[in-house]
């Protein structure tokens, strides 16, 4: 699987900063939630989504066996470190101990050679921002990912 170019997945999404949070939403300048952003992202960088999305709780406490956010990306996209993770890498959070990840965002900055230190996420109430990786944020950094670029298997949308 080849790589997206990570300068491109972070112009798009830099494109979506200001729009409004909207719960299962995916619309630049309309509305999205933390998926719907990474939905959009996808959308322009490597093409139409693979299967439709079902409707899912917004409770980040969820617990369960089964880490169907991570198993969704994994299916999809190259997995990586979350240590090594680079600008551009989508990045999945685990708000509460022992609750599955149920937030998302993508890497954007790097200040230091050791590790990127802001992100563009969607959070109630704020929409989608871009915002300083602080430790509070990285120590719930559960997994991480890489966009593939568009192929015969993502045909772009008409």
């Amino acid at each position: 699987m080849t790589l997206a170019d990570p300068d491109r997945v972070i112009t798009v999404a830099r494109s979506w900063l200001g729009t409004p949070y909207h719960d299962q939403a995916s619309l630049r300048g309309v509305g999205c939630d933390c998926l719907g952003l990474v939905r959009g992202i996808w959308r322009e960088v490597v093409g139409a989504e693979p299967f439709p999305i079902p409707p899912y709780s917004r409770d980040w406490g969820e617990s369960g066996p089964r880490e169907v956010l991570a198993d969704g990306a994994r299916a999809m996209m190259i997995e990586v470190s979350p240590a090594d993770a680079p600008p551009g890498a989508l990045i999945l959070f685990r708000m509460t101990p022992r609750a599955i990840a149920k937030h998302v965002g993508i890497l954007t900055g790097r200040t230091s050679r050791t590790a990127p230190d802001r992100f563009i996420h969607a959070y109630e109430r704020l929409g989608v921002v871009e915002q300083p990786l602080t430790q509070a944020w990285r120590r719930r950094i559960a997994f991480a990912f890489l966009f593939p670029v568009q192929g015969p298997d993502h045909p772009r949308p008409e």
